[in-house]
């Protein structure tokens, strides 16, 4: 709890009393690789807050095709925050990648915090804007050849290599796992 502490700090001060409150609302929780934390066709109900793990967002094309968006690894929030908040049915998933461990708001524990915390909407504000940008950043830009892609991922993401299948990675990448296994041979 003491990561989240840290986290919600970043974007604003608490008193004690209110830090105490916001934990008292969240409740660990486990998630196994490959579990979903919300799936599309489903409206989001809670927040969480990733102590350990990695979650992927991802969607499905008109042709079936599975595009990883993106990847939240610990001391970020995970959440479809735009369905969330309006009770919309989503079109993305968020998935394990790796079992995780969670901190997990329902969305009546969440508003809760809002009705009783007078600084929490700014904080929470800061703290959502930050999810959305890291979840609606665009895969790398598929005007540059693979390699370089590769290469700009390991420099923005270098803990994630050896944690995450490569299936993942390659999704990310705009590549087939082929091609993904021959750009790494090639850069050995």
């Amino acid at each position: 709890m003491k990561e989240l502490v840290e986290y919600i700090l970043q974007f604003g001060h608490l008193n004690t009393q209110q830090i105490d409150l916001v934990l008292s609302k969240a409740k660990k929780s486990a998630l196994r690789k490959d579990e979903y934390f919300s799936e599309a066709g489903k409206i989001p109900r809670q927040v969480g807050f990733v102590v350990e793990g990695v979650v992927r967002g991802c969607y499905y094309t008109n042709q079936g095709e599975e595009i990883t968006r993106c990847f939240i690894s610990e001391n970020n929030l995970v959440v479809d925050y735009v369905n969330f908040e309006t009770n919309t049915v989503s079109s993305d998933y968020l998935q394990a990648c790796t079992d995780c461990t969670l901190l997990v708001f329902s969305k009546e524990h969440w508003e809760d915090l809002s009705r009783i915390i007078v600084a929490w909407d700014n904080i929470k504000n800061k703290m959502v804007q930050l999810c959305m940008y890291q979840k609606s950043r665009k895969g790398p830009v598929i005007s540059q050849d693979a390699t370089t892609r590769y290469l700009a991922f390991l420099e923005t993401h270098p803990s994630l290599i050896n944690r995450i299948p490569l299936t993942y990675i390659a999704s990310y990448l705009g590549v087939t796992q082929q091609s993904l296994s021959r750009i790494r041979k090639n850069l050995r």
